[in-house]
Order: structure tokens, then sequence, then C-alpha cells
């Protein structure tokens, strides 16, 4: 699921992100210039607050396309998609199913809420992409398609210094 910080991980993503990560806990993939682009952070945050997002996207370029895709519907064809194609939105209850299972098993939270308005409507693409990139293909179909209408945002190198 995710691979264990590297040295100059942390540091990286607070540039990614414009502020210190919370509830770091690995690395769940990196773009090819080898810097993180999906995190995987803790169920509690250091305070004890829950926090459902298990994989988060960091990579500026990459989530700034991901907003651009929301910004044109996205997420309103894809939920409207919910109530009209039953194969579709199986595969995205599966989703949110190994949603949880992936969090639960690093903690608990008492809770069936995952993330990304899982399992009735589609809330936020960028954790959609992140779970695609954290787990790979064939598991968020929301993910998956998002992932595919994304141009290869790395090919430019390095969104921070590394």
């Amino acid at each position: 699921m995710a691979e264990p910080l590297r040295e100059g991980d942390r540091e990286a993503v607070a540039a990614q992100i414009g502020r210190a990560p919370r509830g770091l806990c690995g690395v769940a993939h990196r773009c090819p210039c080898e810097l993180p682009s999906t995190v995987v952070t803790a169920p509690r945050l250091e305070d004890g607050t829950p926090f459902p997002t298990l994989y988060y996207a960091t990579c500026p370029r990459l989530t700034s396309r991901i907003g651009s895709l929301e910004a044109e519907g996205l997420m309103r064809t894809q939920t409207e998609r919910l109530g009209t194609d039953p194969d579709f939105a199986a595969a995205y209850t599966a989703a949110h199913r190994a949603y949880l299972a992936d969090r639960d098993a690093i903690e608990p939270l008492g809770t069936d809420v995952s993330a990304g308005g899982m399992p009735d409507r589609v809330k936020c693409l960028h954790v959609h992409v992140a779970h695609t990139l954290a787990v790979g293909p064939g598991v968020n179909p929301v993910g998956d398609e998002t992932l595919a209408l994304l141009p290869e945002w790395w090919a430019a190198g390095p969104c921070v210094a590394p």
C-alpha cells in the first residue's frame, strides 16, 4: 500500500502542499521524478481527530489538473452515472469498501464514512485519483477514469526542488 518515507519526503510534501503535512504515514505513489505524488495519512491526526482521507494527492501539478476536471463538471456527470449505470455504481461501491478496508487495516475509525463522496456521490476527484495511484487501476472506477483524462503532469520534471 505505501512505502516508508525516504529522506527528504516530508520536506518535499510540505513544499508541495504549502504547509507541514499532518498524519503522514508513507508514500503511496511517486512521480517518475521520484517525488511523492500521493501519500498515505493516518486515520487519526496526532491530536486524535479523525481524518478519513487515507490517500492524499500532493503534487501541485497533479492537483491543479484534477481541479480543472472538477471545474469542467466531471464530478457531476460521474455522480449522474451512479444512478444510470449499475456496473459503474457497483464498482464504485466496491471501491468504497476497499478504501475502508485499507484504512481500517491501519486504524479502524468505527465508521463507514470513507472519502470523496463514496459510495453515493462523487465529491472530490483528488481523493479518487489518489486512491487509483495508491492501489493501481481496476479498484476505483472514478479514479481510473479521471486519471485517464489527465496529461502527464510529471513530464516537465520535479514540481518542487528535491
